[in-house]
């Protein structure tokens, strides 16, 4: 996925502007991601605009509002929503996330983010990437509580991050009022003794049960797991074998 555009069934995602190109995490999330209801969407980091396309191909109802704090992802995640069907519905923005959520009067009923997650690992040489890649510019406190400032009442959130950081995920987004109702355990490969990722669905509302589950995305390598066709056939082709 390291070409300069890529292309799905409904729209193109040109990223050679981008320092995170279109992966793996932001294509589970856009599919992933329950847009049941959902009028109002926040893309926390959007990148190349990818999850918000795909939000825009699932929910044909829904208006949403794309963040990005680097000018020329934001400039590219606005020219690759101008040229897709969904040019109307999605607004791209280039503002830090902590500042959007002060000042904003808007309410949003669901909100997703693929946010910077690797707090401790090192710096990359590269500013854009170092920048989309590393937490300093937001971390998981500030994400959950400016989460919470622009939800509505029975809001949901639904973020994927690395499963070491599971737990502390889950007791940042606690302190904030959020509550995990839906979990997917990502496998890379079904032979994986730990998920490489977890999706979660946090709600305002306290869940009466925890959904919890696992997904594959490779029986082998380069072999796909049915499931995982399964969840982004919408989206490109893919085989299993």
């Amino acid at each position: 996925m390291s070409n300069s555009y890529f292309r799905f069934k409904q729209f193109v995602v040109h990223q050679d502007r981008c320092a995170m190109k279109v992966g793996t995490d932001g294509v589970l999330l856009g599919a992933w991601t329950n847009v049941e209801h959902a009028h109002r969407i926040l893309d926390i980091g959007t990148g190349t605009g990818l999850i918000s396309l795909m939000l825009a191909q699932r929910n044909a109802d829904a208006s949403i509002v794309a963040l990005e704090i680097d000018e020329d992802a934001a400039d590219q995640a606005e020219e690759n929503v101008r040229f897709s069907p969904f040019s109307e519905r999605i607004d791209v923005r280039q503002i830090p996330f902590q500042k959007f959520s002060a000042e904003s009067t808007q309410k949003f009923d669901l909100l997703v983010s693929n946010p910077p997650f690797f707090a401790d690992s090192l710096r990359s040489p590269d500013h854009s990437r170092s920048l989309a890649r590393h937490s300093d510019t937001l971390s998981l406190e500030e994400l959950f509580c400016g989460a919470k400032q622009i939800a509505t009442k029975h809001a949901r959130f639904s973020v994927i991050i690395p499963y070491l950081q599971k737990r502390r995920s889950l007791f940042a987004a606690s302190d904030f009022g959020w509550h995990p109702a839906r979990i997917t355990n990502v496998f890379s490969v079904s032979h994986s003794k730990f998920p490489k990722r977890i999706l979660v669905e946090f709600t305002n509302d306290v869940p009466d049960l925890i959904s919890e589950n696992e997904l594959t995305i490779e029986i082998r390598p380069k072999e796909y797991s049915p499931a995982y066709i399964d969840l982004v056939q919408e989206f490109y082709l893919l085989s299993s074998t």
